[in-house]
């Protein structure tokens, strides 16, 4: 099975011009918002519950109770087992995120093999875990194992921007936005990072992987 990633800005801009070779509409997004910065993090463990701490939080609240997080050394999985429910909620933590965080470690995923796995094989496994949803998976996807076609089909911010640049009257369902964009595979990816970019440069919409 070829995987296909996105290792480097060099092979990111190789694909926002196929993108826009099939998706002409895509030329002047690309012109005003230069090449978008991938944004690629290590992975693994640590960046999941990272992305479950910052659920539904500020940007300040979700880093201030990460930061005592690492400072209490509560960030690996043999930690969360050792602690108890009161320490974590000591940290910051709701009990729902507890509840999170502990299904991650009780999942005990193979960080290493998701890296063979195809996309929505990938999302089976991380979805399998509470707390962590299609969006989460496709943001592990896109960010940690730099794949080439995601399209977060499920984000505002992504929405937004696709109705303008597809010219619709109102923002489109998922389900509607994937139909419409199928012909943007395999550069879903760089179709993202621009949207995402769109959006950051036009409107007060945040996009929410800026979030985890």
């Amino acid at each position: 099975m070829n995987i296909q990633t996105i290792e480097n800005i060099n092979e990111l801009e190789q694909q926002i011009a196929a993108l826009i070779a099939i998706e002409p509409r895509f030329a002047p997004v690309h012109k005003q918002v230069g090449t978008p910065n991938l944004r690629h993090n290590a992975g693994g463990f640590e960046q999941l519950m990272r992305a479950m701490v910052g659920q539904q939080l500020s940007v300040a609240a979700a880093a201030s109770i990460w930061k005592r997080l690492v400072d209490a050394e509560l960030i690996t999985p043999q930690a969360i087992r050792e602690a108890t429910d009161d320490t974590l909620k000591t940290q910051g933590l709701s009990k729902q995120k507890t509840r999170y965080v502990r299904s991650l470690v009780d999942h005990d995923i193979d960080f290493a093999a998701l890296e063979t796995l195809p996309n929505e094989d990938v999302i089976t496994t991380l979805t399998a875990v509470t707390g962590i949803g299609r969006w989460t998976a496709e943001m592990y996807l896109l960010f940690s194992l730099k794949r080439a076609d995601i399209l977060a089909v499920d984000d505002l911010a992504i929405k937004v921007a696709a109705m303008e640049l597809l010219g619709l009257a109102e923002r489109p369902t998922p389900k509607q936005l994937k139909d419409l964009t199928q012909h943007w595979s395999p550069y879903r990816s760089a179709a993202s990072l621009l949207l995402w970019s769109y959006t950051t440069a036009h409107y007060v919409i945040k996009p929410q992987y800026l979030y985890n």
